[in-house]
């Protein structure tokens, strides 16, 4: 690229950045009310005279501030702009935009409501005062972007002055990353901690605590050689010399990076571009590791690197090259398990627990999630994937566990947990939205082993759901594909699993059954107009067809389908092959987890104008699935007629199909027929019809037509940050589900899940 558009480039870039930062308002935080203001009462709890009641209890007791407050769920992001990213000392002001981003990143990663503080005071004793006396406020402290040496006596002062966590994240964030990127490292090149050569440039925060880290993981303080911009660190320096640099001296001579690089096996680079030259690199031991952390330019660039040692591990701190070491990988999450139990401090034994959980993660199976964040790119355990990915939601549940757990056993914790698995899943149900909701589904899955056959078994969302049934349940996938292809996407997405060695295979190109499976076909067929050769190409060519063949001949428990494709297409052949015994899809049921709480929604797929009969049994179906989930169904048949005021269609039918439902006495809750405004506040509905026949607001809304269900469907996942579950196909006795292509591979396993609990473990 020329100069010129380099230049055009940046330029553009800058813009975006800035417009990003004024637009649509200026920053990137603001307040919201998390108790309702709509009316006087509201008024007089949130504030006087209710508000001194809870004032009066923290009185009483100073811990329950983190029941009546927000204080347990408050961090303060700290700074005095001294020492900015790339930018040095621009002053606390200017520094507000990174405090801000630091504020959203704990809000987005972990859920913890932040405000940044920026301070103009440049002395650190003054400083640690003032955050001190910050104590009644929050829960924690996040220092940030303060200069070394200043930044460790601001830390140690407010540390031995405040009875909650106090983190410098430059310091001991960095460290924490490393220590995990350099557990794995050490992993994959075969050497151990206690064996190896640490040099490390750059003597300032981050660098000295990346050290003290290695050292608690077991490095010999003895094999750590430090530079900085005066050279070697040595016993009896003068220049450049703090007390934290002083503990890495080595011998009484001075030296340079070239002179003490020979043999080493990690160099760490926390300096500045161009510090490492690729002749260094070839003096280091074999397979060097190479982290070459400095921003936004490297001290040496991979590629320089890897034509030096081919052999070598490398990580930066960019994220347009593998193992990016990112302190949002550790700090949301380390604050996290530390309020959760209401810790004193961030002790060693925190943030060791903290790189057992970072490394871990890496060396399992990637997300689905993780790997659509960052699609094309490995995410395979190895040389390039050392550590996980910032979007990893995994991170929460293992990462704050794992604190909480060391923060409970050091005595550091004021309020331990009861149950830490259950802590766990509460935490995974935050960031996987479905995890509590589908949690007695997955139970009731386990206590039976289903064959569960996926007719897209090429696809890679179909791969994941399947790693993660072999992972999580007892259940067996099928998956129908070619064997070559499906092996080769597996390896691609670091999937550890393979065709026929953890999993059947059904080949349509080639398989021993084929002939099974088109005179099956042809003979369920024959009188529909499928002659022979029909049903021998539909059984080499039409994947949703040979798995409902298979489950219908009990090679198969239920078939999973419709990843691509149109719904009545996969449908079509579910009805040719199991629509019998008794068998017919009634309804298509949709579970939308929303913020406030799950909304089903029916017929989203099936009917396109349905009858009062079939209104009648997807309601019944709707209330069977919804008693899966644990919940008491509330259904509400939904019409622009409001309890008989219009005769149009959807209202009469709706009527009718209240007047079947009547007939068969049911067990559940249903009303209607309403408005979904009425359906969803009970105050509307008692305007039209007080004392109805259920309290509160409806949790399934049945329509009249499939087209109203799906846009309600979609306007909730779209415009309401809804996440979908389903669609469940009703009435076919959990033999067949047809999902829609915007299917994620989370919302695979879920649907696995449906399909492999039993008829009979839900009525």
């Amino acid at each position: 690229m020329s100069k010129a558009l380099q230049d055009e480039a940046a330029q553009a870039a800058r813009a975006e950045a800035l417009a990003y930062h004024e637009f649509p308002k200026p920053g990137k935080l603001e307040i919201r009310a998390t108790k309702p203001l709509a009316n006087g009462r509201d008024l007089s709890r949130a504030y006087s005279p209710g508000v001194a009641e809870a004032c009066l209890e923290i009185k009483a007791d100073p811990a329950t501030a983190s029941r009546y407050t927000s204080r347990g769920n408050l961090v303060a992001v700290v700074s005095n702009g001294t020492a900015v990213l790339g930018l040095g000392n621009i002053g606390a002001l200017a520094s507000k935009p990174v405090m801000e981003g630091k504020a959203v990143l704990f809000k987005k990663f972990a859920n913890i409501d932040c405000f940044d503080i920026e301070l103009n005071e440049p002395d650190p004793v003054k400083l640690a005062e003032i955050v001190c006396a910050l104590e009644p406020t929050f829960g924690a402290i996040n220092l940030e972007d303060i200069k070394a040496p200043d930044c460790f006596i601001v830390e140690q002062l407010c540390r031995e002055r405040m009875n909650i966590p106090v983190f410098h994240d430059d310091q001991h964030g960095t460290a924490i990353v490393v220590g995990a990127a350099a557990t794995n490292a050490l992993i994959v090149a075969g050497k151990k901690f206690e064996d190896i050569k640490v040099v490390s440039t750059g003597g300032g925060a981050a660098g000295i605590a990346c050290l003290e880290m290695l050292v608690k993981l077991g490095v010999q303080r003895e094999n750590i050689w430090l530079c900085d911009l005066a050279g070697l660190v040595y016993n009896g320096r003068a220049d450049q010399m703090t007390p934290q640099k002083a503990n890495f001296a080595q011998g009484a001579v001075p030296g340079t990076l070239d002179d003490v690089i020979g043999g080493a096996d990690l160099f760490l680079g926390l300096s500045g571009p161009g510090v490492l030259t690729p002749a260094m690199v070839q003096k280091m031991a074999p397979n060097p590791i190479v982290f070459a952390l400095a921003n936004p330019n490297p001290e040496i660039t991979p590629d320089e690197v890897r034509a030096a040692a081919p052999g070598a591990i490398i990580a930066t701190g960019r994220s347009d090259f593998p193992n990016q070491v990112n302190n949002v990988l550790c700090f949301p999450f380390i604050f996290r398990g530390a309020l959760d139990v209401g810790a004193t401090t961030i002790n060693d034994q925190m943030e060791l627990a903290c790189i057992d959980g970072i490394a871990a993660l890496a060396r399992a199976t990637t997300s689905a999630e993780a790997a659509a964040a960052y699609r094309g790119e490995t995410l395979s355990f190895g040389p390039d994937y050392l550590i996980p990915k910032p979007f990893d939601p995994r991170l929460m549940g293992v990462v704050a566990s794992a604190v909480a757990r060391a923060a409970m056993e050091t005595g550091v914790a004021t309020r331990p947990l009861p149950d830490l698995d259950a802590y766990k899943a509460r935490l995974d149900g935050s960031v996987f939205k479905s995890a509590m909701l589908m949690k007695p589904v997955f139970e009731a899955s386990r206590r039976a082993d289903r064959r569960i056959i996926f007719a897209e078994g090429e696809d890679e969302r179909v791969l994941r759901a399947a790693n993660a049934m072999l992972e999580e349940t007892t259940d067996v996938p099928i998956l129908i594909g070619r064997p070559e292809v499906i092996a080769a996407r597996a390896e691609r997405a670091g999937l550890p699993i393979r065709p026929d060695r953890d999993f059947e295979i059904v080949n349509p190109e080639s398989d021993s059954r084929y002939r099974d499976y088109w005179e099956t076909y042809h003979q369920l067929m024959a009188r529909r107009g499928v002659s022979p050769d029909i049903a021998r190409a539909v059984m080499r060519t039409n994947t949703t067809a040979i798995g409902a063949v298979m489950v219908h001949r009990g090679e198969a428990d239920s078939l999973i389908c419709g990843t691509f494709g149109q719904y009545h297409w996969h449908l079509n052949y579910i009805r040719q092959v199991l629509a019998r015994d008794g068998l017919h899809p009634t309804g298509a049921l949709s579970l939308m987890i929303l913020e406030d709480g799950p909304l089903f929604i029916a017929d989203t797929h099936v009917n396109a104008e349905p009858t009062p009969e079939q209104l009648m049994h997807t309601a019944i179906g709707a209330a069977r699935h919804v008693r899966r989930f644990g919940l008491e169904p509330k259904i509400a048949f939904c019409s622009q007629s409001q309890f008989g005021n219009m005769n149009v269609g959807s209202g009469e039918r709706m009527r009718a199909a209240l007047e079947l439902l009547d007939a068969r006495e049911p067990d559940f809750a249903y009303e209607g027929e309403m408005n979904v405004d009425s359906a969803l506040d009970q105050s509307l509905r008692d305007r039209h019809l007080p004392n109805g026949r259920f309290e509160g607001a409806a949790n399934v809304l049945l329509f009249a037509s499939a087209d109203t269900a799906s846009g309600v469907r979609n306007i909730l996942k779209m415009k309401a940050g809804g996440l979908e579950v389903g669609p469940l196909l009703m009435g076919m006795g959990n033999k067949a589900h047809v999902v829609t292509p915007a299917i994620t591979a989370r919302g695979l396993l879920n649907m696995s899940a449906i399909a492999g609990t039993p008829v009979a473990a839900y009525g």
